[in-house]
């Protein structure tokens, strides 16, 4: 089964972990991945992490994509941001409102996701593929789901490409998604992003504090496992990998992993969907 995939990693911050995350990425390529983001820390505290591993990253051969938000930043150091991109042969960025650090104000030029698009077009013209954030079950801070469509419409309009979407496990919740997308008239790809399920603590932990709606059934079922790691990685890639199944079924245009920095869960996942994954 032919499937675009892409991948997303975190900076890694000790020597060692920069090591352990180009073995990640070494295992991961042999999925031929559409291309690679690194994430962007609150208020741009990782920003030179962000940089040195998507140069390694496209130093190995593979489109490396950092995402870039706008909280907190100024029109200067956002140009001078996209400089150092262009400089190192970066063609994609992921496009986020972003987070202040905690116990900072507001700050900065732009308010939303949109405002960055638009500067970034501004300033670069075609230069990027800009991909942006979209929510099927609706961004935590949105004041209702129809003020939500209507902002990722118009971070879409300011001249986004594509969409990445927060890691769900309702696949109605996306498909109804996409369908007011499009009655909005957004006509661009919008990605199912996809967690892998390998530790139920940390999933439940994310997923309260992103929004990001874990299914009653599933939850119990991981409670019921305990600490039996086996059972709880058996039970999460049959899960994701029958979501990611109806997903490209019913029209997904691929999807993008939330790797966490680590190999394992992907590849089960890859291989138990038929998507030519090496086995672990």
């Amino acid at each position: 089964m032919s499937v675009n995939l892409s991948l997303e990693f975190f900076p890694p911050k000790t020597a060692e972990g920069a090591d352990k995350l180009r073995a990640v990425r070494a295992r991961l390529y042999t999925l031929q991945p559409e291309f690679c983001s690194v994430t962007f820390g609150a208020g741009g505290s990782t920003q030179e992490g962000t940089l040195d591993t998507v140069r390694a990253i496209v130093a190995e051969g593979w489109p490396g994509v950092p995402h870039l938000s706008c909280i907190g930043q100024t029109a200067a150091s956002i140009r001078e941001r996209l400089a150092s991109y262009r400089a190192a042969g970066v063609r994609r960025l992921v496009a986020l409102r972003g987070d202040l650090p905690s116990g900072y104000g507001m700050g900065g030029e732009f308010r939303h996701a949109s405002d960055l698009v638009a500067f970034i077009r501004a300033e670069t013209g075609d230069h990027f593929r800009i991909a942006v954030a979209a929510y099927p079950e609706f961004h935590p801070q949105a004041r209702s789901p129809e003020a939500d469509l209507d902002a990722f419409a118009a971070k879409v309009g300011a001249g986004a490409d594509m969409a990445i979407t927060q890691y769900f496990f309702n696949a109605d919740a996306y498909f109804r998604f996409v369908d007011e997308a499009r009655r909005r008239g957004v006509t661009v790809p919008i990605v199912p992003g996809i967690m892998p399920i390998t530790n139920s603590t940390q999933l439940l932990r994310f997923s309260d504090s992103c929004g990001a709606e874990v299914p009653r059934w599933i939850r119990l079922r991981l409670q019921g496992f305990g600490d039996d790691s086996a059972a709880i990685q058996d039970f999460g890639a049959d899960v994701v990998a029958a979501l990611c199944r109806r997903l490209h079924e019913g029209g997904a245009p691929g999807f993008h992993f939330y790797t966490l920095n680590q190999s394992a869960g992907v590849l089960e996942l890859c291989r138990r969907g038929g998507w030519g994954a090496p086995s672990i």
